[in-house]
């Protein structure tokens, strides 16, 4: 499995890239070839962006689009779950293109061992973190009256290749999300490891952590 870190790229063209090799490995499987060395995990973070998953509701996002060229941002329909989410600088943003056959995962157990990831992760930050019940991605506080998302995660697959990911707020401006009803909530909140610890992170250590522990990268 290949490692290839974006640094900060457009959200379309990350998006585009990241359609070539999905396809690529869907066809490798039609004509029943191997498809474990063209499987690549993308890390990036991204410029002020809002998606919305293909299920989700245009009415969460709460801003017009003179203000969203206002802030700099744009706004994509896309094709993978959930609903609504911001991506943006100090963000890390995981891609997996992975072929779920060779690692013997159902959809359901791939986003399962991502989450674990990601809550293994922040535990290596002292944050303690877990899943939310109903709610996809990571959450602190998720059975308080005070829960707040700290990592989203929405995926699509097809014939058990995936794409799309997982978005973790290492040092994000969570003033962002201010515009939007995050992944359709109106009754939670958002947080980043820098609100959490109270000091700017550094994204190369936790993107070196997160490798070695979810993708075994040594």
């Amino acid at each position: 499995m290949r490692f290839i870190d974006w640094q900060i790229i457009d959200y379309k063209e990350a998006w585009d890239r990241q359609e070539l090799l999905f396809q690529k490995i869907i066809q490798a499987k039609i004509e029943g070839k191997d498809t474990r060395d063209l499987e690549t995990v993308y890390l990036c973070e991204h410029l002020h962006v809002y998606t919305l998953g293909r299920n989700g509701q245009v009415n969460n996002l709460l801003i017009s689009d003179d203000f969203l060229r206002k802030i700099d941002a744009a706004f994509y329909r896309i094709d993978r779950g959930g609903d609504i989410t911001y991506h943006g600088p100090g963000q890390l943003v995981g891609y997996p293109i992975l072929d779920l056959e060779n690692h013997e995962l159902s959809l359901k157990g791939y986003i399962y061992k991502m989450e674990e990831a990601i809550i293994q992760t922040l535990a290596c930050f002292d944050i303690h973190s877990a899943r939310l019940d109903g709610s996809a991605g990571v959450w602190l506080d998720g059975n308080t009256d005070t829960p707040r998302k700290i990592c989203a995660i929405g995926v699509r697959a097809s014939r058990f290749v995936t794409m799309h990911g997982f978005a973790l707020n290492v040092n994000t401006d969570l003033s962002y999300f201010n515009h939007i009803n995050p992944c359709g909530l109106i009754d939670k909140g958002v947080t980043s490891m820098q609100k959490e610890l109270g000091k700017m992170i550094s994204m190369q250590e936790v993107k070196e952590v997160l490798t070695q522990l979810y993708f075994n990268k040594k």
